[in-house]
């Protein structure tokens, strides 16, 4: 009796347990269910059959974007450019056999993105975004529009500063970008697609990077790459950092259809400030120049001159009475260090030396010989001096729709020519027209050599009729343009 009384008390105490986990369960499949918050919180409404996700609880210690987003989209431009359409080869056919004028055409449109860097109306932007036009149009995030006027372009950064004649605007302040670091959050704002004020966020990629996308000589590429997405028409527009400082100007993409395919690439905000305090202040872009051929250091190059590692910059050759000719740098020395910053790429040393100006100095240690040695550079500029460049334009020839510049010395030695003049900036004129591209050194009209900009007006004064241009690129290419006037 004993032992039939003990399993019947077991039986009875399993059935009341399954009778209240069966009645547990059947009440929570009626409630909410609730995950922990450590990875997000979830809230499913059970069914016999599906699950849905009603809410979802923000993780935490995620960068707040709504202060940094609110303070960059006021200071984000629009701009649309206007830049004439070239005349056909029919056009010119007409002219040059019949005399008959080519017929005017509708200008082509494109749109980027500027950045307002101070109150009064100073816009910064691409080079590429302003590049040949005619006309710019600026429209604020308020939808105030301006016509803008060009303060200066710079090929080799693929900036242009540009002026509206405004007051009391926002602007975003200056951040640093030699502080940001790889994995921080970023903002980037534009107008992509014509889509007016917009945001995407993603975080820095990669630093000093060099994409070969600029190809003039000189050029500085030492792009912050992100993952922010970026598409066209956001080309000029902001790249802040999570307390809404600009931290650069987006220029590009690596892309293989043109539109935003994981990276993009912005110039420094440091680099954006020695130009555009240069444009400013002096008229004309101070550039400072070590006077060096340098390559990068790769695995294979490393143990071909017989390093134990592949770092700093190797000097190929210097140029006479140079910056570093004055240092006592030599070829085959290495540069591993700029003002106490390790150098490791020639993009990182271009940027570094990109931020002085002539007549700074800067102390670089190099690796000669697997011996550590300092040197002091004096920096100097394209003329081998430490002297201001003052801008050489000559009035705007309203004609040929040009302003013109002297070349230095050194560049037509470069270039392996006796004289010149070389476009610095195109309008609406003959030789947009004909298709001249700013950069362009006009070296003989008619003929007889180019040797200032005042030759330009006394070559064209009382010319009608066809007129022959001869010239080169700085790149080396020789052109002829035959322009009617």
């Amino acid at each position: 009796m004993k032992k039939f009384g003990s399993f019947l008390l077991v039986a009875m105490l399993g059935g009341l347990f399954a009778l209240g986990a069966y009645q547990l369960f059947e009440n929570r499949n009626n409630e909410e269910v609730t995950y922990p918050a450590t990875s997000g919180s979830y809230s499913a409404a059970q069914s016999p059959s599906q699950t849905y996700l009603t809410s979802y609880a923000v993780p935490e210690n995620v960068p707040d974007f709504i202060a940094a987003a609110d303070m960059t989209v006021h200071a984000v431009v629009h701009i649309k450019t206007e830049v004439s359409r070239r005349n056909s080869i029919y056009d010119d056919f007409f002219f040059e056999f019949f005399g008959m004028p080519p017929q005017p055409s509708q200008p082509l449109v494109a749109t980027g993105s500027g950045v307002i860097i101070t109150s009064d109306g100073y816009i910064v932007t691409n080079n590429h975004v302003v590049q040949n036009a005619i006309r710019l149009e600026v429209t604020l995030n308020d939808k105030r529009s301006y016509e803008a006027e060009i303060v200066g372009t710079d090929p080799s950064t693929d900036l242009a500063l540009i002026k509206i004649d405004a007051s009391g605007l926002p602007y975003l302040p200056y951040g640093d970008s030699d502080q940001i670091q790889v994995g921080e959050w970023v903002l980037a704002v534009g107008n992509p697609f014509n889509l007016t004020s917009t945001v995407t966020a993603g975080i820095v990629s990669a630093k000093a990077r060099n994409i070969n996308i600029l190809g003039t000589a000189g050029a500085i590429e030492s792009f912050i790459q992100t993952d922010a997405p970026v598409n066209r028409g956001n080309s000029g527009g902001a790249l802040v950092n999570t307390k809404g400082e600009l931290v650069g100007i987006n220029a590009a993409i690596a892309s293989n259809t043109g539109s935003y395919a994981g990276y993009s690439f912005a110039i420094p905000v440091n680099i954006v400030k020695k130009v555009v305090t240069d444009f400013i202040t002096f008229g004309e872009l101070q550039r400072a120049y070590i006077g060096v051929t340098i390559r990068d250091i790769d695995s294979e190059f490393a143990n071909e001159i017989g390093l134990d590692s592949p770092q700093g910059v190797y000097v190929v050759s210097v140029v006479e009475n140079s910056s570093a000719d004055d240092a006592d740098i030599r070829a085959e020395d290495i540069i591993i260090e700029i003002e106490g910053k390790p150098i490791n790429s020639v993009s990182h040393l271009l940027e570094t030396i990109g931020q002085r100006n002539p007549g700074d100095r800067v102390s670089v240690k190099v690796n000669r010989e697997n011996k550590i040695i300092e040197k002091s550079l004096l920096l100097k500029n394209r003329e081998n001096s430490t002297e201001i460049i003052v801008s050489k334009d000559n009035v705007d020839n309203e004609l040929l729709g040009a302003v013109f510049e002297e070349v230095p010395v050194a560049e037509l030695d470069r270039l392996g020519i006796k004289n010149g003049v070389q476009v610095k900036t195109l309008r609406h004129g003959e030789l947009l027209n004909k298709g001249v591209r700013e950069g362009f050194i006009i070296t003989h009209i008619d003929k007889s050599p180019v040797k200032n900009t005042d030759d330009i007006e006394k070559l064209l004064e009382g010319k009608r009729g066809g007129v022959l241009l001869e010239g080169v690129y700085p790149n080396g290419k020789r052109s002829y343009y035959a322009l009617g006037l």
